[in-house]
């Protein structure tokens, strides 16, 4: 029976950590030069409806490194929905490729994908969730602290798809996580409550604030994101004026451990929601993560499609 990854959710616990070690593991064996081709003559369709650096080259490369072949489709190239209906994609895809990966604006899009298709589906982003940057993200963590249980990570801004990630990923396993948030841009209810019951089997704590300087006391790790995600251009300038006070910052990180580690998803809007002293500094592991984007993926890719 195949399996998707459409949310944190469809990962147990176990799971999760299995991604993380195996990640770890072909990161070693590539720097060692091992050969590690599992996914010998497997294929994976690379849907896009949004733009793209990490995301394409992580899974492109990432399968050539597999022994397998990915294929880019472009917004133009199939036009979800509108030139073909995405039931109708998925199940010629699935006649095709041995994996879909999306990059779309609706989670109804990935939903629908993997309603249909016999081949597993991965949600490599969309408005609700961003489960491999998550992945990369465990991982760096994993490599920076050697472990999650007791950990706390403060998030500083919106409320949105990675937050919403880093929330279940955080409950699941065992990391405290406090999210500082203006009023009315808070993460969703329904990903809050689900994570607050992955956190009450794991002995962690999920909060959610208003004050950046309360959120990042004392953190092991902090994390932000742009103000306005793609498709919302039209807000950027109000945003901006919304999230002035929530700018990480020389004097925000103070409030931290002393060796907190800052990570973003990136790309990175410079003087904006990060100054260049704190994304350029010691203890950022930016491009950490973005390496790590690779590994991961890797690792997941296999353990879906090896299936």
């Amino acid at each position: 029976m195949k399996k998707d990854l459409l949310s944190i959710r469809d990962l147990t616990r176990e799971e999760f950590m299995e991604i993380i070690e195996r990640g770890i593991e072909r990161k070693r064996a590539l720097k060692e030069g091992r050969e590690d081709k599992p996914l010998k003559g497997k294929v994976l369709a690379m849907i896009f409806e949004k733009p793209s650096l990490r995301t394409r080259v992580t899974f492109e490369v990432g399968m050539y490194q597999l022994g397998g072949y990915a294929v880019y489709l472009a917004p133009q190239d199939i036009k979800l929905g509108v030139r073909e209906s995405v039931p109708d994609v998925a199940r010629n895809l699935s006649r095709w490729v041995d994996g879909i990966m999306a990059r779309v604006f609706s989670h109804d899009t990935v939903v629908g994908l993997a309603e249909n298709a016999s081949v597993p589906v991965i949600n490599g982003l969309c408005d609700l969730e961003h489960p491999c940057q998550i992945l990369a993200d465990f991982m760096t963590i994993y490599e920076h602290k050697k472990r999650f249980e007791g950990l706390t990570l403060a998030w500083v801004g919106d409320g949105n798809n990675v937050c919403h990630s880093l929330l279940l990923a955080s409950g699941l396993m065992g990391v405290n996580m406090r999210v500082a948030t203006p009023e009315g841009y808070e993460p969703k209810e329904e990903i809050v409550k689900v994570a607050k019951e992955y956190a009450e089997r794991s002995g962690a704590e999920i909060e959610i604030l208003h004050s950046p300087q309360d959120a990042v006391k004392d953190a092991d790790i902090i994390y932000t994101d742009v103000w306005a995600s793609m498709g919302q251009e039209s807000e950027a300038e109000k945003r901006k004026r919304i999230f002035m006070n929530y700018q990480v910052n020389p004097e925000l990180v103070k409030l931290a451990k002393p060796d907190y580690i800052f990570m973003h998803c990136l790309p990175a809007h410079r003087g904006e929601e990060v100054t260049d002293e704190v994304l350029d500094g010691p203890n950022s592991v930016v491009l950490d993560e973005a390496e790590n984007r690779l590994h991961a993926q890797k690792a997941l890719l296999v353990k879906l499609m090896s299936r």
